[in-house]
């Protein structure tokens, strides 16, 4: 039951992640979770950070997607800014918005990662779809009242892996 909750890596930042690593990996496209993971969720504006690493990215050949839980406005406001294209209101962890994103991207499963800081949402809805999951640190340390309630269960998930030693935290791919 935990393998559908263990991400395949665990990074304290996803900004680490290049392409070459992917490629290496067999990995042409990302989707991305937004708040938390690339942006603190109460931050509003892409950071420099955030701007250079999706550009890197794109200039290199992958493609990459912010698909995130959260509302057209947040969403769009940042992944127009980045010029990307994007899925807000994704409905993590159920697989059909997974699935439109893959035919959106033209890309399948397994040249796929799903990059988030959720296990409920992020990882066990990539796992779910086969993909190759990356869990990285929360960027800021409180969430919004919708993710309380995910990161209590998302603790005893973790404290579990660990004690199965399933968990480690690395620097890069």
């Amino acid at each position: 039951m935990l393998k559908q909750f263990s991400p395949d890596k665990m990074l304290n930042t996803p900004f680490g992640i290049t392409a070459d690593q992917l490629r290496k990996m067999g990995k042409t496209t990302i989707l991305t979770d937004l708040d938390n993971t690339l942006l603190a969720w109460d931050q509003l504006d892409a950071t420099d950070e955030v701007i250079n690493w999706f550009t890197i990215l794109k200039e290199e050949g992958i493609k990459v997607m912010i698909f995130s839980n959260n509302n057209e406005e947040r969403v769009a406001r940042v992944a127009k800014a980045i010029d990307v294209p994007y899925l807000a209101r994704a409905k993590k962890p159920l697989g059909a918005n997974f699935r439109w994103a893959l035919k959106e991207m033209n890309a399948t499963p397994e040249e796929t990662v799903m990059i988030g800081d959720q296990i409920m949402t992020d990882i066990f809805g990539g796992n779910r779809q086969k993909l190759t999951t990356i869990f990285v640190r929360p960027v800021k340390q409180t969430d919004g009242m919708a993710t309380k309630l995910n990161r209590m269960m998302e603790s005893i998930i973790l404290k579990r892996l660990a004690k199965k030693n399933q968990i480690k935290w690395e620097e890069s791919l």
